[in-house]
């Protein structure tokens, strides 16, 4: 055997990356999944605001794990009287698209309107 054949530089199956991992600094593409729970999380509606956490921006990040979904989301005030019940309906929007456990964590982040894809939707310029 010759030294060529001994050393082998290919990872290991389970440290592969993903075929398609972004460039550096890009974002990756959001799989078909994501459009789901992202189609999903439309009908989660902020109470007061009667606007949905995707249209407020509160979703930041959703992670499927195996065996379960994770979802990082924001709240508008860091005292929401209503985050047990927007982090309920979060789970049980995505657990109808994607059938697995889902946790939602809630980031300490600030929120702003500049966070929302259309900031206009609140009727209001800032």
């Amino acid at each position: 055997m010759s030294d060529e054949q001994k050393h082998d530089d290919t990872p290991p199956a389970a440290a592969e990356t993903p075929a398609a991992a972004p460039a550096s600094g890009e974002t990756p593409a959001p799989s078909q999944q994501e459009f789901a729970v992202r189609a999903a999380l439309e009908s989660v509606m902020d109470p007061e605001i009667n606007l949905s956490v995707i249209d407020l921006g509160l979703i930041r990040e959703i992670h499927f794990l195996p065996g379960n979904t994770h979802i990082k989301m924001m709240l508008t005030t860091p005292f929401c009287p209503y985050a047990p019940q927007l982090m309920e309906d979060v789970k049980n929007a995505t657990m109808a698209v994607v059938p697995l456990p889902c946790d939602v964590e809630i980031m300490p982040d600030a929120w702003s309107p500049e966070l929302m894809p259309d900031p206009g939707l609140l009727g209001y310029s800032f």
